[in-house]
């Protein structure tokens, strides 16, 4: 079926496109959620004549989307949960409990904008996209861990390596050869020459 896109949808096109996509992802998805609608001359009509309106709504939700990237920029979510000495989950971690968590720290997200491929099945670090908006993805961490003890030094080896590489950024260009740092690449020890054959 194709479809005109009325918003910005990941991997498919932008608004105004007009694509090509599988009947039950236009009639399940896309034309319910409002998101497109069915390639047509009165909707491609329809289109041209709320296209300026459209943009004007998009533009807005996208502004809107940035103020709240901003707030949540460097976000740490911390979970606590229960698991084996292997490190392996109880339970596991979903979209839904990360857009609880998000809602206990003040962020008003769906299940759907939590944009997670698998459950999280095991303690660690992970970084976690949500879409704000179709043109607004950021990447928050979350810390899996089995008391708040366990996710305090899980946060603070996470500020360390962060901190880290900050340093190595702003030292730039330098590389490191057996255990030497080398400005240049004129530096870096040449191997040329005789080799031995067996």
């Amino acid at each position: 079926m194709e479809v005109i896109l009325l918003e910005r949808i990941e991997n498919l096109g932008f608004m105004g496109d007009v694509v090509k996509v599988k009947d039950g992802y236009a009639r399940n998805f896309l034309l319910p959620q409002s998101k497109a609608l069915r390639k047509s001359k009165a909707n491609m009509e329809y289109f041209d004549s709320k296209k300026v309106e459209l943009e004007a709504i998009n533009l807005k939700r996208k502004e809107e989307a940035q103020a709240v990237a901003v707030k949540m920029e460097g976000l740490n979510l911390v979970m606590i949960r229960q698991a084996g000495e292997s490190g392996q989950l109880y339970g596991s971690v979903t979209a839904r409990d990360i857009t609880d968590a998000l809602k206990e720290d003040g962020f008003t997200v769906s299940r759907q904008q939590v944009l997670l491929n698998q459950p999280i099945k095991e303690l660690g670090r992970f970084d976690t996209r949500v879409s704000l908006h179709p043109e607004v993805v950021i990447t928050i961490t979350c810390v899996i861990a089995r008391s708040a003890a366990e996710a305090e030094a899980a946060a603070a080896a996470l500020l360390a390596s962060t901190e880290e590489a900050t340093v190595a950024e702003a030292e730039g260009g330098e590389e490191q050869v057996d255990g030497v740092v080398h400005e240049d690449e004129e530096d870096l020890p040449s191997y040329e020459g005789d080799i031995d054959q067996a």
